[in-house]
């Protein structure tokens, strides 16, 4: 939501980029400063500390699609010439809050421009866009009578569609497969939206074009889509490497064996163990994670070597003949030794 103090910031020449700079040009940007700027590196300099915070800021707003878009409105409305004033008493102009809140806020007399959210019970914030096209667009209502964007001769046009914003919930295979899931709205209907491979939990999606419908002529919205993906009993991830618990025996990890591994899709791959593989060991296994684009990630698999619960009378005796061979060897020594460093 934008801020009174949207009118006076230009963010664009904090970060010292262009009004035209795409997300890379911008992110390039803020990086060099952060890094000349951190505290860590100017300690006690109260002016590299300040300067920090307001790159920051900027950063956080141009770098969202969406705050960028506001800001830039904004920013084109303080251009022409519009001014507010602070409200109260003795105050000749309405507030900038007070004016946002006649378009929706509380106590206002319309709640238009609100953004569209699925699965929730609150109004929403005002579309900052919608607010402004209100105020100074259209035949009624018109900065000075005029028409226009902000009441100086230009021309509004067709306004585009509302993003909307939606949530769902896949399972752990679908996310890194890829999956189509289908939404319902009372007042868009249905909407089909494809999950790309390799999503992540709590990963936000922009699928354009499937959020509300604008003006005749203009582009629909987006749906901005919070996938949630659920918990698998085997496998976990790691960025794009799947990771899973691999049990083998005594005799396995200490003899060496070749063993098998089930992977995501169903099937078994195998793996060898190397002869004296100590339980923790992780084994790499090649391209059997998570596909994005032409990156694949691979299949970790931790090592636990399974203490047995029940022995054989020939397995108990052959235990205690090892034991009697490593008679002597503290497999704790070490440990000790480094504990008192």
């Amino acid at each position: 939501m934008a801020s009174q103090d949207w009118f006076e910031k230009d963010f664009y020449a904090t970060l010292g980029v262009p009004q035209d700079a795409d997300a890379a040009v911008i992110k390039k940007a803020y990086r060099k400063l952060a890094r000349d700027l951190h505290p860590d590196h100017n300690v006690g300099n109260t002016q590299a500390e300040e300067r920090f915070k307001e790159i920051g800021e900027a950063y956080a707003v141009l770098s969202d699609p969406e705050q960028r878009r506001e800001y830039d409105a904004v920013r084109a409305m303080s251009h022409g010439g519009a001014r507010f004033t602070a409200g109260g008493p003795g105050g000749g102009g309405a507030g900038f809050e007070d004016i946002f809140s006649a378009f929706g806020g509380p106590g206002g007399p319309g709640g238009g421009g609100q953004r569209v959210r699925f699965d929730t019970t609150g109004g929403g914030q005002p579309n900052i866009e919608d607010l402004l096209g209100q105020m100074f667009g259209g035949s009624a209502g018109g900065f000075g009578g005029r028409q226009g964007y902000g009441g100086f001769g230009s021309t509004a046009g067709p306004r585009p569609g509302a993003d909307v914003q939606a949530s769902t919930s896949i399972g752990f295979r679908d996310a890194v497969e890829g999956s189509t899931v289908t939404l319902t709205s009372p007042d868009l209907g249905r909407i089909t939206a494809r999950i790309p491979p390799g999503v992540k939990d709590g990963q936000r999606i922009r699928l354009r074009g499937k959020g509300r419908q604008g003006d005749p002529g203009a582009a629909p919205g987006d749906l901005i889509l919070t996938v949630t993906v659920g918990k698998h009993p085997v496998f976990g991830r790691d960025g794009d490497n799947l990771t899973i618990d691999l049990p083998v025996t005594f005799a396995e990890a200490a003899l060496g064996a070749t063993v098998s591994v089930p992977t995501l899709d169903g099937g078994s791959v195998k793996v060898k163990v190397a002869p004296g593989t100590p339980s923790g060991r992780v084994l790499r296994l090649k391209g059997r994670g998570v596909t994005r684009g032409d990156h694949k990630g691979d299949l970790l698999a931790k090592v636990q070597v399974v203490v047995p619960q029940r022995l054989t009378d020939e397995a108990r005796e052959a235990i205690e003949k090892m034991a009697a061979a490593e008679d002597g060897h503290d497999p704790r020594a070490e440990l000790f030794q480094r504990a008192r460093a």
